[in-house]
């Protein structure tokens, strides 16, 4: 039977839930195939409304062609469009990617800078995506907040914001700076695997017993009225 009263605070459901991830997904990765900061600056920004599998199918042949903020600065838009059609909103993408890579050398030397409030400066880079680059390039504290986490963190019952800003700021609160970035990891893995919007998995989830949106109560009671009936 659920317990959402052990923790009973919305801090210790989120340090509870670092334990047990800890444990599920000892090997806290991101899936987006990369070598470096800039690759993995340009993967995310394409990764927008499109799959992590997508991305890493299309990112080879582009940093074989445009390996450094230089060369896909100088890029002709019409080519990059062409090798990442598939990822969706293409064009949109394109004109990010190729102004992120100007900017990158004009402003910084090519390299790509490691505090967020330079990242965010970059087109087509957000909290989200600033924070992705420097906890897994850096290894510096930041908490990546896309639709799993934000979406794990209200179903869990550590936060009820739905503006992702909030939900890090709030999730922030609760836990060690060093802590932020293989969170957002595991939690991404853990909706991606177990906890599908559509269909979660409750009955494989090392989370269940704590958390206030299982489905399994519910199944129960309602095959105890069925027996009843």
């Amino acid at each position: 039977m659920t317990d959402v009263s052990s923790p009973r605070t919305p801090k210790g459901r989120a340090k509870e839930v670092v334990r047990r991830l800890a444990v599920e997904y000892p090997e806290a990765v991101c899936e987006l195939d990369h070598r470096n900061a800039f690759e993995l600056l340009v993967a995310t920004i394409m990764a927008a409304q499109c799959t992590d599998v997508r991305v890493n199918m299309v990112t080879p042949a582009l940093f074989d062609r445009y390996p450094t903020a230089h060369d896909l600065a100088a890029a002709n838009p019409a080519d990059v469009e062409v090798m990442i059609h598939s990822t969706g909103f293409y064009q949109a993408k394109t004109r990010n990617i190729i102004s992120m890579a100007q900017s990158l050398v004009d402003q910084y030397g090519g390299e790509v800078p490691t505090e967020l409030k330079d990242l965010v400066t970059l087109a087509g880079v957000g909290r989200k995506t600033g924070n992705v680059v420097r906890s897994v390039v850096f290894k510096l504290p930041g908490l990546p907040v896309d639709t799993h986490v934000g979406r794990l963190s209200r179903k869990l019952g550590l936060t009820e914001h739905e503006d992702p800003v909030k939900v890090e700021r709030e999730l922030n609160e609760f836990l060690p700076p060093a802590e932020w970035g293989d969170f957002s990891l595991r939690v991404i893995l853990h909706g991606r695997r177990v906890c599908d919007a559509k269909k979660p998995k409750c009955a494989e989830c090392v989370l269940e017993d704590m958390c206030p949106s299982s489905l399994l109560p519910r199944k129960r009671a309602a095959s105890a009225k069925a027996q009843a009936t």
